[in-house]
């Protein structure tokens, strides 16, 4: 498969810069899309082999543009685009609700939707991403935690509704370093703090995030669908202190 293509929304994020080059030191061709064509094409200009398509993911029309020029057949597709959307119960609006979901969960499934039969055609794989805050109830996430709650639901049951011919698997990430998140992290002191919350001690960096999409999206993954993994240093299931 050297010449098999990885379809990856959001390329110029942390996630999706790091898992282009792991898909290329694999023999693969990156199919790199992003909004910002500048960052873009410096992205892709690090990377031989690899394609750069810029298109908005919430312009669907784009989107289906994007996917249709990564080509048949598709060994895999990683939507790798996500949102940081913090308000308080009493400051979130209809608009945020819908902005959340339409970028997180509706993105994805018109991404895959699109992909659909080029995806079938080279028995591939997909990636979605959700967030620990979909499982692990955190103050002012109630517009992100719904919409990565709904891409975990899109998840199984695109998984159940395309076997075997697709895979599909989600990531969930705790807070990872990225421009994404760098309003949070501005702070030393909140990053600190935020970091010790974690029983591994540190922040998410786009590699950890990558390295288990790559996984996926590989051979070596081939009985492995419907899942939600964390990777999140154990902060969804582990209590080291108190």
């Amino acid at each position: 498969m050297a010449e098999a293509s990885i379809l990856i929304l959001g390329a110029t994020g942390a996630v999706g810069a790091a898992l282009a080059r792991r898909v290329a030191s694999r023999g693969l061709r990156p199919v790199l899309v992003a909004r910002d064509a500048a960052r873009l094409a410096a992205l892709a200009a690090e990377i031989p082999g690899s394609v750069a398509i810029p298109a908005d993911v919430e312009d669907a029309a784009a989107l289906r543009s994007a996917v249709a020029a990564a080509g048949t057949p598709l060994a895999g597709l990683a939507y790798c685009v996500g949102s940081i959307a913090l308000k308080p119960l009493k400051r979130v609006t209809e608009a945020d609700m819908l902005a959340a979901f339409r970028l997180n969960a509706l993105g994805a499934m018109l991404a895959v939707q699109a992909a659909q039969d080029a995806l079938a055609a080279g028995r591939g794989a997909v990636v979605l991403f959700s967030s620990i805050a979909a499982r692990a109830g955190f103050t002012n996430h109630a517009a992100i935690a719904a919409a990565k709650g709904a891409v975990e639901g899109l998840t199984v049951a695109l998984a159940a509704e395309l076997a075997p011919a697709i895979r599909i698997n989600c990531i969930a990430p705790s807070l990872t370093r990225s421009s994404m998140a760098a309003p949070l992290l501005a702070n030393a002191q909140m990053a600190d703090a935020i970091a010790k919350q974690h029983p591994i001690p540190r922040l998410g960096e786009g590699e950890d995030a990558a390295a288990l999409a790559d996984f996926l999206l590989s051979d070596q993954a081939g009985w492995i669908t419907g899942q939600i993994m964390a990777v999140d240093g154990g902060r969804s299931t582990l209590r080291s202190r108190g």
